[in-house]
């Protein structure tokens, strides 16, 4: 039997230098970082919703009636709840048109830059929206609006850039299993941003936005001094370069022939040679490669359901079973959990097999059995978080292999190697055309409530 390149070689840790690990530790817990602070908002609603209702439907409130008068923002906790939903529905709207714009952002400036930015700016806008609105008593829809309209652009600089990193980084054979733990990184935001938000809730919900918005942007001042988006960047041969010298007698992951170009070894981008990318490729060229319109339209349907769960989880243990939000936020971990075993153990079985799709296509398949399943959850806090990791690993693990692994493979083409870049502005559409859907998806529940 031949077996595949990841298990030929023998050796595919250990080709990866110092700079590869710190570049996926790096790139892994900066977006943990975004998804925490997107994952605080998941986690504190019903504290939310509660201080935005008068004290008269909502006896834990110890705001001074004048306040309350001066203040008033909805007349009812329901009212309130269908304006969270509305919060989430412009973010991923925005969110998704940001993907776009950021991926074409990312293949035409420095990375490093366009992510430091992205991460402090949105810590700044969460800081505000979370914290400063609510030391100073001043809630007004308007302004909520504009804030997480602008946090869902600044935001969407993130994932383009850190799967281009990644991209740069790291070449396709046993890209599966590297890019599927690697994934794990909005899993561990989840999970980071559900228990910096459960230990200090007690306090109030401002001080979890206050915690995770200051994480995230000394984390944008680590990725600006110690972020390399590129092995050129410190003269080491690019990935294209490498796969080109060896020989690689198997068919790659997508589709295409292997580029036979000879290269340089020794080549930097700061010196400008001419082996380097010379330009980045159009929107429209992106759109048109082979696989990014499918997978795209397929991420949009899993999204959908992906973030249903992000949004909504912990709120709905909440009020369906009775549990504490803190209780909740803990629980709903276990969804994440499943996501980052499933990413990373499809990825691996999809190195192996040298496809992606039969992975993704059963997977899916018996996802529909696990939602089935979790509908059915009893009042159990077990069973319930059984039932979650299952469906997390059903439904996450394909999530994170369409985001990560399958979009470097996608921006990575041999019809494109050599002569453009792509990788970034691949994985704006993508992600972009998947937040679509789940925003999409959230109307829906606005309209069913």
């Amino acid at each position: 039997m031949a077996w595949p390149n990841i298990f030929q070689r023998g050796t595919l840790f250990s080709r990866f230098s110092h700079h590869h690990v710190v570049v996926f530790l790096l790139t892994f817990f900066s977006y943990s970082l975004l998804h925490a602070s997107r994952k605080t908002f998941s986690n504190v609603k019903v504290s939310i919703s509660k201080q935005w209702t008068p004290s008269a439907f909502n006896k834990s409130i110890r705001l001074p009636v004048e306040i309350w008068n001066s203040n008033h923002l909805f007349p009812s906790a329901e009212e309130a709840t269908l304006f969270l939903g509305t919060l989430d529905t412009i973010f991923l709207f925005s969110y998704a048109v940001g993907l776009f714009i950021s991926g074409i952002v990312g293949d035409r400036l420095n990375l490093r830059w366009v992510l430091s930015f992205g991460m402090c700016s949105s810590a700044l806008v969460v800081f505000v929206f979370g914290t400063v609105t609510e030391w100073l008593h001043f809630y007004n829809k308007g302004l909520y609006c504009c804030l997480w309209i602008v946090n869902g652009l600044l935001q969407s600089t993130g994932w383009p850039c850190v799967v281009a990193v990644m991209g740069n980084w790291f070449g396709k054979a046993g890209r599966g299993v590297v890019f599927g733990l690697w994934s794990a990184c909005a899993s561990v935001g989840n999970i980071l941003g559900a228990c910096l938000a459960s230990s200090v809730l007690q306090y109030g919900y401002e001080y979890a936005f206050l915690v995770t918005a200051a994480v995230q942007f000394a984390g944008g001042i680590v990725i600006f001094f110690g972020l390399l988006v590129s092995p050129e960047e410190i003269g080491l041969p690019g990935i294209e370069a490498e796969e080109n010298f060896e020989e690689d007698s198997h068919r790659p992951l997508i589709s295409g022939a292997e580029n036979e170009d000879e290269y340089e070894p020794n080549y930097s981008i700061q010196e400008g040679s001419t082996v380097t990318q010379v330009k980045a490729v159009s929107f429209y060229q992106a759109c048109c490669l082979p696989g990014v319109i499918p997978y795209s339209l397929a991420y949009a349907c899993l999204k959908l359901v992906n973030y249903s769960f992000f949004f909504w989880l912990p709120f709905y243990l909440s009020n369906n079973f009775g549990w504490k939000e803190a209780e909740a936020d803990k629980l709903s971990i276990w969804y994440d959990v499943g996501g980052i075993i499933g990413g990373t153990l499809q990825g691996f079985i999809s190195d192996i097999l040298q496809k992606r799709a039969p992975v993704l296509a059963l997977s899916l398949l018996l996802a529909v059995g696990s939602l089935v399943g979790y509908s059915r959850s009893p009042n159990d806090k077990s069973i319930n978080a059984l039932l979650m990791a299952v469906t997390g690993f059903f439904i996450g693990g394909p999530s994170n292999m369409i985001s990560s692994a399958i979009s470097a493979d996608l921006g990575r083409q041999e019809l494109i190697q050599g002569s453009s870049e792509a990788l970034a502005t691949v994985t704006g559409i993508v992600d972009g055309t998947g937040s679509i859907g789940a925003a999409v998806g959230q109307v829906r529940e606005q309209e069913r409530a």
